[in-house]
């Protein structure tokens, strides 16, 4: 069996039919690790004989289940990658960062335990953008991950290795984090699907943290179905997390095939300037592919989207600033050896361990805090988040979800993005999002001129998972883009 071409719940079934074994599913994404990842550079550590023996013990549980007659979990033996910014106890958690570079944490995250109580199986540490800063993966402190359909552009970021490796077949699942898009965008770029979940429904316990009011971690896989039942695997109230919602929580997995036409509504704030006509002419086939399957679209404003990408920076790098003091080479994590004072112990530590991008929000963040400068920026933008909150909430009163664009254009190449600023703006489409903590969904919605994919993104109110996730597998029943896989071509000049 070819496990490359079958989705993580066909994979699941073949294990739990005993036409494979969960041994068997590790072994094949292994191998095709090795065979691939040279030339993409998706992971930073894996560790084949631990993969394979948390396999065969994972193996040894589904059997013992069975032979009970009790029930499997539905991603039961189906191997997982995870971002390397989510604590794995015994297993190092770099957050691609020179100054975590020798960090193995002492526990897992919440979210890794749910992994393993689901019994998947950990394949290993995903590269990002250091601390997750970034829309490319070109800020890793080690090393570069390619785009799977072309090895001369970006894969997206700050979950680069994420998407990547679901969409080379290395993995059928990853976990990602997505604090402005870091989910969605690199999922939209290596055309895989992607979650951003309502904020405070998946624990961020043992996430290591960039901006607290913003982070969220999520699925990311080929289609919407797999997705879902990731989400299902990892969803939920976590006493350690006293942001997570304490509520109850149905299968998103078992809504997915409940499609029912809906109001879709199109912000004209993502269809005009600054967005590529062929991701414009993508988004209105998408508006027309929903139509036909008796959604109504409607056109509507949330003029307060103007606002969101100054108050995401302001307000991300203020708590980045607030979060990233921490690593100060006293505790833990890189220390500089040439020192002549504390002042000195810090000052050279954060300069030889952080990169550029890092410094460059730290700096950012700090200078939007200092008391003469706070209500004229962190004040000003914490009221843009309160605004934006009101429009999108004005916006659902008129359709039960939003569609958009999840980047402005496909994948762009090494180096394109020169300048902070134009880097920024690749988030254009996503940042907003987490400012009014909503949930949000990216699919393959096409193909470009040049073979890279393009990205769609829904939006809907808070939990509205399951409602994203079933429109968007209604409309993966209807087209064929999600399953289509990259050849690699292009090279890494770069």
């Amino acid at each position: 069996m070819d496990l490359e071409k079958f989705s993580a719940l066909a994979i699941a079934e073949n294990i739990k039919n005993g036409a494979i074994t969960a041994v068997d599913a590790a072994k094949a994404c292994l191998d095709r690790i090795e065979q691939t990842d040279p030339q993409i550079g998706a992971w930073l550590t894996v560790d084949r004989g631990a993969v394979l023996e948390s396999a065969q013990d994972v193996q040894n549980r589904i059997e013992e289940l069975l032979s009970r007659g009790q029930p499997l979990p539905a991603l039961a033996g189906v191997p997982v990658g995870i971002k390397d910014n989510i604590c794995t106890e015994g297993v190092k958690t770099t957050c691609a960062s020179r100054i975590l570079s020798n960090f193995v944490p002492p526990y897992s995250a919440t979210v890794v335990k749910k992994l393993e109580d689901n019994l998947m199986v950990p394949l290993g540490k995903l590269n990002m953008d250091e601390f997750a800063m970034g829309s490319s993966t070109e800020h890793s402190a080690f090393q570069k991950t390619y785009n799977p359909w072309d090895l001369g552009r970006v894969p997206g970021g700050s979950s680069g290795g994420s998407a990547a490796a679901v969409a080379s077949r290395q993995a059928p699942l990853a976990l990602g984090s997505d604090t402005g898009g870091s989910i969605r965008q690199p999922s939209a770029f290596c055309g895989v699907t992607g979650l951003k979940p309502t904020y405070g429904t998946v624990s961020r316990y043992g996430l290591v943290a960039f901006g607290s009011s913003l982070d969220q971690i999520g699925p990311i896989a080929q289609s919407a179905a797999d997705c879902a039942a990731l989400f299902d695997a990892i969803k939920g109230h976590d006493k350690n997390d006293s942001t997570s919602y304490d509520r109850a929580y149905a299968s998103v997995l078992s809504e997915t095939d409940d499609f029912r036409p809906r109001t879709i509504g199109i912000p004209v704030q993502y269809t005009g300037e600054g967005i590529a006509p062929e991701i414009t002419k993508a988004v209105e086939d998408a508006a027309a592919q929903f139509g036909i399957m008796g959604c109504k679209i409607v056109e509507l404003s949330i003029p307060e989207l103007e606002y969101s990408l100054p108050a995401y920076y302001i307000i991300s790098s203020a708590e980045a600033s607030s979060n990233l003091s921490r690593f100060d080479g006293i505790r833990y994590g890189y220390r500089t050896e040439h020192i002549d004072s504390l002042d000195d112990l810090y000052t050279r530590t954060r300069s030889e361990g952080f990169g550029p991008e890092v410094k460059r929000r730290i700096m950012l963040g700090a200078y939007a805090l200092c008391a003469g400068y706070y209500d004229e920026y962190y004040n000003k933008a914490l009221k843009a988040r309160a605004l934006l909150k009101q429009g999108f909430a004005r916006a659902f009163t008129e359709a039960d979800m939003l569609l958009s664009p999840t980047t402005p254009t496909p994948a762009f190449r090494f180096g394109e993005k020169a300048d902070a600023i134009s880097m920024y703006k690749a988030d254009i489409c996503t940042v907003s999002v987490n400012i009014a903590g909503l949930p949000a969904l990216s699919f393959p919605g096409g193909f470009s001129s040049d073979g890279m994919p393009m990205g769609l993104q829904l939006v809907g109110p808070e939990f509205s998972e399951g409602l994203l996730l079933s429109c968007a597998h209604a409309f993966q029943k209807k087209t064929d883009y999600h399953l289509r896989a990259p050849s690699g071509r292009g090279d890494q000049s770069a």
